[in-house]
């Protein structure tokens, strides 16, 4: 049976044209991965879970650095959350870190790498029997192309890097560094970092009872 799932993030109150992405309301799974507000709580992020809700129910998500921590508390209540938590459908085991590593501006949603690993693995903990692994991880593995800045300066999570080298989870999907739109790996780990769905990017993960396959996507 196939399983088709479509990840993007960076929504930061806009979700500009998701509905017309592809097949979007048909998706076996939608997967947020961050960022769906500007500095915005509970309210804010509630609205922006509704209208995607509204294009398909289907939904896991993470709460990233310009969120709030009660965005975490939200989607958790929802049964939503892939922070810290992990579910499995079909073989797939799919889990996740919101928020980011520390960043020069004291975003309200932030972490120490110490803090992060833990989080990654506790999620983890709860898929580790699953035969594909799915890391959702807001900030982006240090040292590729997904965390560079215009300047070139890579600010990822060096604790997201160490996890994926030590378990190499099939995919890692990520976002927070809008400019580094594009994809990498990191030994059989693939990463895709979508950039904002308002900028018209998403990725799209086919699941088959052979094969998990990924391609980054760009709106025309």
């Amino acid at each position: 049976m196939t399983m088709r799932i479509i990840a993007f993030g960076d929504i930061h109150m806009n979700l500009g044209g998701l509905a017309t992405v592809p097949g979007i309301d048909t998706a076996d799974l939608l997967i947020i991965t961050g960022d769906l507000t500007n500095f915005g709580g509970r309210c804010e992020a509630a609205k922006i879970i509704a209208a995607v809700r509204a294009v398909n129910p289907n939904l896991l998500a993470l709460a990233g650095n310009l969120d709030r921590p009660e965005v975490n508390d939200y989607l958790a209540a929802e049964g939503l959350s892939l922070h810290g938590h992990g579910v499995v459908r079909q073989h797939v085991g799919i889990f996740g870190a919101g928020g980011s590593n520390r960043t020069p501006f004291a975003t309200p949603n932030e972490f120490s790498e110490p803090e992060l690993a833990a989080i990654l693995q506790q999620g983890f903990d709860r898929v580790v029997s699953a035969e594909h692994h799915i890391l959702v991880s807001h900030a982006p593995p240090a040292g590729t192309s997904t965390d560079r800045l215009t300047d070139g300066t890579q600010v990822g999570s060096k604790s997201v890097r160490s996890f994926i080298e030590q378990h190499q989870p099939a995919l890692c999907l990520t976002g927070h560094i809008h400019e580094a739109m594009g994809e990498d790996n990191i030994g059989r780990t693939r990463i895709f970092n979508p950039g904002m769905i308002a900028a018209g990017g998403w990725v799209e993960v086919t699941v088959t009872a052979e094969s998990l396959n990924a391609q980054l996507n760009a709106m025309a």
